[in-house]
């Protein structure tokens, strides 16, 4: 399913066999302009998934902001006329896509130059800790924010984890099986929980290895380790696990390249916005 039929699917979901109160009340042949403001202050994401729904309803968009755009509270968003009943209908499926978007944009956003004070290349990603049916527009939302989506999908990299690795028994042995069965295009990242681990990960010729719920102190010394032993450089190396924005400045000193947390998807408030006829 592409993301048109995706987003028309959850608007006729919303409207059942029709709206009825809009029906009742609102005269078919009806035109009007409207628009969408925020409530607060942050990072709009969503703009163009509006713009593929409001397509559809030959509503047509004469002002808007894009996709990663800081906004105020109580600026307009985007601005839009057309048929007044498919205006009214669609309403409330269009704001809760992009105010749940604009809010994981904002949250990214926020974190990311917090950390960037004192790592002013480190990366913020995402994990696939996202809602089933939203993984996509919530990985756009990220990217909104200037963070990175991490894998869309199963198949876009190999991420040997911990139950992999109870299945195959050793990272390294792990390691070169992915590399015999995947195109070289593909990466190789493996998720570890040791020092031993990690340092077995990178001499086996993995690309990422990343430090799952390992504290800062502890990732600090496989840093430490790796640079000792001269190959911190081969490797990108990534901290994960149970980081929030009150644990994430701690993970930004320890030299780490990427942190990547599923907070920005699964606890990010939703950006408060609103539809005014005007």
């Amino acid at each position: 399913m592409d993301m048109k039929d995706a987003l028309m699917q959850m608007i006729y979901e919303d409207i059942g066999f029709e709206d009825i109160t809009t029906n009742a009340l609102v005269p078919p042949k009806l035109t009007l302009k409207a628009r969408i403001i925020s409530r607060q202050n942050g990072v709009v994401a969503g703009m163009d998934i509006a713009k593929t729904i409001f397509n559809e309803f030959q509503i047509k968009i004469t002002k808007t902001k894009f996709d990663g755009n800081p906004i105020k509270a109580n600026e307009t968003v985007m601005e839009f006329e057309g048929n007044a009943r498919s205006i009214l209908t669609i309403e409330r499926t269009v704001l809760n896509l992009i105010m749940r978007m604009s809010g994981i944009a904002t949250l990214t956003a926020q974190l990311l130059k917090k950390v960037r004070q004192v790592n002013k290349d480190i990366i913020i990603a995402g994990t696939r800790k996202t809602t089933p049916g939203l993984q996509f527009y919530e990985k756009r939302a990220i990217l909104a924010g200037g963070g990175d989506t991490h894998r869309y999908r199963l198949d876009d990299c190999v991420m040997i984890k911990d139950n992999h690795l109870m299945v195959v028994g050793d990272v390294s042995d792990a390691v070169k099986k992915a590399r015999e069965y995947v195109s070289f295009t593909k990466k190789v990242e493996v998720e570890v929980e040791n020092e031993m681990d990690a340092l077995k990960a990178v001499k086996s010729g993995a690309d990422i290895v990343m430090l799952d719920n390992m504290i800062p102190e502890e990732i600090k010394n496989v840093v430490s380790t790796l640079k000792n032993e001269n190959i911190r450089h081969n490797v990108l190396l990534e901290a994960s696990g149970g980081i929030t924005p009150h644990t994430i400045m701690d993970y930004a000193q320890t030299g780490v390249d990427i942190i990547s947390l599923g907070f920005i998807t699964h606890s990010a408030s939703t950006l408060d916005m609103s539809l005014e006829i005007i």
